[in-house]
């Protein structure tokens, strides 16, 4: 029995990065903290660090190594667009630079940071304990002329915000992958963008438009070749048909002259029918004048 409670701490202990790991489930579809900017915020540099924070946001808002950080409650977040939704991080992996920034910089810090020196950063492992020291030693430690070169602000993000922001995961990581080019460095920030890059590779490329009219437009055309050949007969006399259709017309007088309408008489006027008539009228009257001196003569 002695021994239940050293076993459970050692299951513990190395079942702590695992659970710690669960934090960072960028997979998940994120979660809503009560943010709600309505357009891309205005992000300036804190001095002397490779971080920015946003003074017109009314939370603890930053930007490093390609992710946006807030710090809310007691809690760390990471997105990848300005407006989330927001994936927790487990505090053993806030990277170090995040954790550096100075209190002035925390623009709704919490009541516990107000006894704290404003110039300097959260006194984190005063607040969270020493198994939190232990694992982030060094934290607050580092050579200042050395400070790497920040991350380039992601300001295509600019011309989405309202209705035309991306929700969903697939989109975002699509727009991301296509418009942001930097490598991160830190492990959480490269975790993210390797999930953002497998999902895009692992989405369906969508067809472009002209593909899509087309394939509309086949249906008919590929009945018309799935329907049986005419006989040789048929396929003859259509071919003859079609080479005299698009044959110019001297080539082929005679059919030309077949095609002309018969020449059509003049119409005669009415006093000619007239004449005629009456020219008829007279001969016969003459032919029964004829008659009648051949029966006197007789």
């Amino acid at each position: 029995m002695r021994f239940r409670p050293l076993a459970l701490s050692v299951i513990l202990a190395s079942a702590m990065p695992a659970m710690a790991q669960l934090s960072i489930n960028f997979a998940s579809p994120g979660v809503r903290i009560g943010i709600n900017l309505p357009v891309y915020p205005t992000l300036q540099r804190v001095p002397g660090y490779p971080v920015y924070y946003a003074p017109g946001v009314n939370t603890n808002y930053f930007f490093y190594d390609g992710l946006y950080w807030v710090f809310d409650g007691d809690s760390w977040y990471a997105s990848s667009w300005y407006n989330g939704p927001w994936h927790l991080v487990d505090r053993y992996y806030v990277p170090d630079y995040v954790l550096r920034v100075p209190v002035r910089y925390y623009r709704h810090a919490p009541v516990y940071f107000r006894s704290w020196r404003a110039d300097a950063p959260p006194r984190w492992g005063e607040h969270w304990g020493s198994s939190w020291v232990q694992r982030r030693e060094g934290w607050d430690r580092w050579n200042r002329s050395s400070v790497p070169a920040p991350a380039p602000l992601p300001t295509y993000q600019r011309q989405y915000s309202g209705t035309r922001y991306p929700q969903a995961v697939d989109q975002q990581a699509a727009l991301v992958t296509r418009n942001y080019r930097y490598q991160p460095t830190d492990t959480v920030a490269r975790e993210q963008f390797q999930y953002q890059r497998s999902q895009v590779q692992a989405a369906p490329a969508p067809q472009p438009q002209v593909q899509q009219r087309r394939q509309q437009a086949q249906p008919q055309v590929q009945q018309q070749q799935a329907a049986p050949p005419p006989p040789p007969r048929q396929q003859r006399e259509a071919r003859e048909l079609r080479e005299q259709r698009q044959a110019p017309p001297q080539a082929n007088p005679a059919a030309r002259r077949e095609a002309a309408p018969p020449p059509q008489a003049a119409p005669q006027e009415p006093h000619d029918q007239g004449k005629h008539k009456g020219e008829e009228r007279g001969k016969g009257d003459e032919r029964g004048k004829g008659k009648g001196r051949d029966k006197d003569k007789d």
